[in-house]
Formats: structure tokens, C-alpha cells, sequence
């Protein structure tokens, strides 16, 4: 199984970008894992909100394929503590399924046909925090995850 991360926008802050990139190599070691970034919408100024997630989720539906399995990071999807995430993720291996696409929206969240198109819908938090921010938390939680699968001390320290 693949696991890709799909994102818009990049990561203004290095030090951030410097973390998530450590996580992305660690989970090489694990699973293949890519992250795809969509680049920034242009001319948003002039768009309402809503025509900015229809045309992110444009941009966002052109790199899923028909057999990928997608999973939206969304404030309103299943919360998991580390253990049942891991859990997770593993009945999703168990499954055969190719890949899985976990999904971080825009500012504004998704638009309908990426809500349409999704398969499950996961919570990191009931808080809201940035995109960037939200890669570098789901980047170490799949870590974690695959960590907690293979019996090694991470989650522990």
C-alpha cells in the first residue's frame, strides 16, 4: 500500500517545513508516502470563499485516482487517540488496498465534490489549527502509527 498526502499551498516557514520533511524521510522507512502540494490558488481576493474551495477542490480531485481510497483531515471526521489510529491504518493494509490519499483543504475547508468524493472524513483535534501546521501533526502521527505497529519505543518517549 501507498500513502500519499495532498496539500495546498506550501509551507511558508522553514523550520516547520525542516520538521515535516524529517517525518516524510522517517516514514520511507516504513510504508511509500509522497506528499503532492497543489500550488496557492491564484487571484483569491477576487473569489468568494466558496469559489475558492470549488476551485481548490478542482485542482485537489485532479490528482486522485478512481481507485484511491481518500481521507479527508477535516474538523468534523472521527477523532482517534494514537493507538486506534494505528489501528487504522492497519485494517486499512489489511484490506489491500493500493493507495490511500489523506486530504489537508485550503483556508476554507473543502467543497462539496471533494466531500462527495471522499471516502472517510478524520479529525486531528476539535481545535482549529493552520494548514501548515496540520502537516506536520498528521506527518508525525502516521509515524507514530507505524511505530506503534512495529512494536518500537517512539510512542513511548
Amino acid at each position: 500500500m501507498k500513502i500519499k498526502l495532498l496539500t495546498i499551498g506550501k509551507t511558508d516557514s522553514r523550520p516547520l517545513q525542516q520538521l515535516i520533511d524529517e517525518y516524510c524521510k522517517r516514514l520511507g522507512f516504513y510504508i511509500p508516502f509522497s506528499m503532492d502540494i497543489i500550488p496557492d490558488i491564484k487571484n483569491t481576493k477576487n473569489l468568494t470563499t466558496k469559489q475558492q474551495k470549488i476551485a481548490e477542490g478542482k485542482e485537489l480531485l485532479k490528482k486522485i485516482e478512481k481507485s484511491d481510497a481518500v481521507i479527508l483531515l477535516d474538523e468534523n471526521g472521527k477523532l482517534y487517540n494514537s493507538i486506534q489510529f494505528s489501528a487504522f491504518l492497519q485494517k486499512k493494509m489489511n484490506s489491500g488496498l493500493k493507495k490511500i490519499v489523506f486530504v489537508i483543504g485550503g483556508p476554507y475547508g473543502f467543497s462539496d465534490d471533494v466531500y462527495n468524493r471522499c471516502n472517510e472524513k478524520v479529525s486531528l483535534s476539535p481545535m482549529t489549527f493552520s494548514h501548515q501546521m496540520v502537516r506536520l501533526f498528521f506527518t508525525e502521527q502516521l509515524y507514530r502509527s507505524f511505530t506503534i505497529l512495529r512494536n518500537e519505543p517512539y510512542h513511548h518517549h
